[in-house]
């Protein structure tokens, strides 16, 4: 299983940006896609993850700003990040969990800074 995460770049305080993840290499379904993220100097963090069924749910940290999206079937995922913070800076990886298996992402990195 592969999968390839695009999107990051430079945002500004206020601004927005859209990661796409899409995975290949398996004919399986993926019981869940998600994001995660790691800052420098710190353990990577859940950002989000939704399942199958179309359920969502969000780090703290991200609730009411960032939203996800995707259809598990086809094997694409997004982040819609609106209103972002210096402390969103990081690495964002995208997960898809299969038949217990975690699958990873290269990441793609995000800055956020004026």
């Amino acid at each position: 299983v592969q999968l390839q995460a695009s999107g990051g770049g430079l945002m500004q305080p206020g601004g927005s940006l859209r990661l796409s993840c899409t995975a290949s290499g398996t004919r399986f379904g993926f019981s869940t896609m998600a994001w995660h993220r790691q800052a420098p100097g710190k353990q990577r963090e859940l950002v989000a993850f939704i399942t199958r069924r179309g359920s969502t749910d969000y780090g703290d940290s991200v609730k009411r700003r960032f939203t996800i999206s995707g259809d598990i079937a086809k094997k694409t995922m997004y982040l819609q990040m609106n209103s972002p913070k210096p402390e969103d800076t990081a690495i964002y990886y995208c997960k898809a969990v299969l038949a217990g298996s975690d699958y990873w992402g290269q990441g793609t990195l995000v800055t956020v800074s004026s």
